[in-house]
């Protein structure tokens, strides 16, 4: 009997994105599930009544939630290949510590960003220009975050990409400037079809981003 896989996502969630990119890696044939954020289906209610958001695996009708431990169970139920965590123990820790430092910084600095004005935008963009040079750091010279693999901590931070240019204008400074090799490291990364089909475009989510921003009365 053939899997049931189910995600319940929304397009311009950077957190549903590294769910497309792991399934889109394993070559996990699954059926998407379009979410409205500001109405919740009572299938996303009942799969993840804890924190109600997205995305949501659902394999054969149980529920996996959190994207990055989404990425773990993909990585560790389809295990013909191997992609993303690391084998070593001291490894696998170092990449779950970077995943949690992009989750704990990038999207809240960003929305604080997206959302102030005045001194607190500034002080949310030196935040954030400082965390994407702290990240610049961890790369270093290698290829990918883990190595000359695409892994973990890449599929982490990778659909952060789509809102670079909202960053960027918001913001008003350039990637390019500020942090150019972290923006041949996303280069590098959409060179991959499970990256670059499973992104959100950036113009799209700019606009997005302005959407939410006057509707939430920013």
């Amino acid at each position: 009997m053939a899997d049931e896989v189910i995600l319940l996502e929304t397009q311009f969630s950077p957190f549903a994105a590294r769910v497309r990119i792991a399934l889109a890696e394993k070559g996990i044939q699954y059926e998407a599930r379009e979410e409205d954020v500001t109405n919740k289906s009572s299938l996303l209610l009942q799969m993840n009544p804890v924190n109600k958001q997205i995305p949501v695996l659902i394999h054969n009708g149980r529920p996996i939630c959190e994207s990055m431990i989404i990425v773990q169970y993909i990585d560790e139920v389809w295990n013909h290949k191997s992609l993303f965590f690391p084998s070593d123990p001291y490894q696998r820790a170092h990449a779950r510590f970077w995943a949690d430092y992009v989750d704990k910084k990038i999207y809240p600095i960003g929305r604080m960003l997206w959302s102030s004005v005045g001194e607190a935008k500034e002080a949310s963009k030196k935040d954030l220009i400082e965390c994407f040079k702290i990240l610049e750091g961890e790369l270093g010279e290698k290829p990918y975050f883990g190595g000359d693999g695409f892994g973990f901590i890449d599929v982490a931070l990778i659909p952060f990409y789509s809102l670079f240019y909202t960053f960027e204008i918001l913001g008003n400074f350039s990637m390019a400037v500020e942090c150019p090799k972290l923006l041949e490291w996303a280069k590098r990364c959409l060179q991959k079809e499970s990256v670059s089909l499973s992104l959100y475009d950036e113009h799209k989510s700019y606009e997005t981003a302005l959407f939410m921003k006057k509707k939430l009365g920013f």
